[in-house]
């Protein structure tokens, strides 16, 4: 779910968030999700207490993308573990390294130091919330350690990352494997090939295969264009169009297909944009086309 929302009051963007997720619930999709991001000039709600109260309209798969080297794993840990005694099913850490010399440097950490706190956070983390009691002394310095409560079932580890060190990564660290919504989709199909030799590599199962991309369902293509045509031709994110869902129901159900026929076993959708009764509509017709995929 998309957590930037510039209101002048607040209160607003919060309520919108809110208005999705029982948007999303009602028309049946699998899971939610919110992002991480800071230091940030415009309205960025975050995922740990945003999600906290979301979980409150939401039954279902439920998890958060965490920028693993501008976290303390302690802090992290606890964070997961509490959000997903919230949950009410399993829940599903993302991570990934994160980017932007303001974002670290607000934080106090160096860009070239991400890799190894990357690393070095996510195993203090995977083995908190497994119960264990943990000291460090390497990259974190931390005396015997233990959180509670410990999540009721195992939290999977998604990985995200496009270079082919961070698809290695993904492999031989975690569950899954998360690609970007920028990414072109025959550039995502090569990786994910990759991505499985990887896993063969390391002796170990192909994990889940998820492509981020941004969507709108309008009621036809003329509908859909009409309502973030002028959304992407002023430059929507910097992304390629080519890498955007949007179209009618039979369209958008075509491209969902082809992006499970090519190996992915999950789309994490993010709206466009647009007038907000035009996204509750896209979330609607969305339900209606997890329903003819299933």
């Amino acid at each position: 779910m998309k957590s930037a929302h510039g209101f002048a009051d607040p209160r607003r963007g919060a309520q919108l968030m809110v208005g999705r997720a029982v948007a999303a619930r009602e028309a049946g999709l699998d899971s939610l999700f919110l992002g991480d991001h800071h230091n940030v000039a415009y309205g960025y709600y975050q995922n740990v207490p945003t999600l906290g109260r979301l979980l409150a309209e939401w039954p279902r798969t439920a998890g958060a993308l965490f920028l693993l080297p501008l976290w303390h794993p302690v802090l992290l840990a606890e964070q997961v573990a509490t959000l997903a005694a919230i949950a009410h099913d399993r829940f599903v850490l993302q991570c990934a390294l994160g980017a932007g010399e303001d974002q670290f440097a607000s934080m106090g950490v160096e860009v070239d130091e991400r890799v190894i706190r990357f690393e070095a956070g996510l195993e203090i983390i995977r083995r908190l919330l497994g119960g264990e009691t943990v000291e460090a002394d390497g990259t974190y310095r931390m005396g015997l350690t233990t959180i509670s409560p410990i999540p009721a079932e195992p939290v999977e580890v998604w990985i995200g990352g496009h270079a082919r060190r961070a698809v290695e990564r993904a492999a031989r660290l975690g569950d899954g494997w998360i690609v970007g919504p920028d990414l072109p989709f025959e550039k995502a199909r090569r990786l994910l090939d990759n991505y499985r030799e990887s896993c063969a590599a390391q002796g170990r199962e192909v994990g889940a295969v998820v492509l981020r991309r941004d969507v709108h369902v309008g009621s036809d293509r003329q509908h859909a264009e009409a309502v973030v045509g002028p959304i992407i031709a002023s430059g929507y994110r910097g992304f390629d169009p080519a890498v955007l869902v949007y179209g009618g129901v039979a369209e958008v159900t075509q491209n969902l297909a082809r992006f499970e026929e090519a190996g992915f076993t999950e789309v994490l959708i993010r709206h466009i944009g647009g007038p907000e009764n035009e996204v509750l509509a896209s979330f609607e017709r969305l339900g209606a086309i997890r329903s003819d995929l299933a």
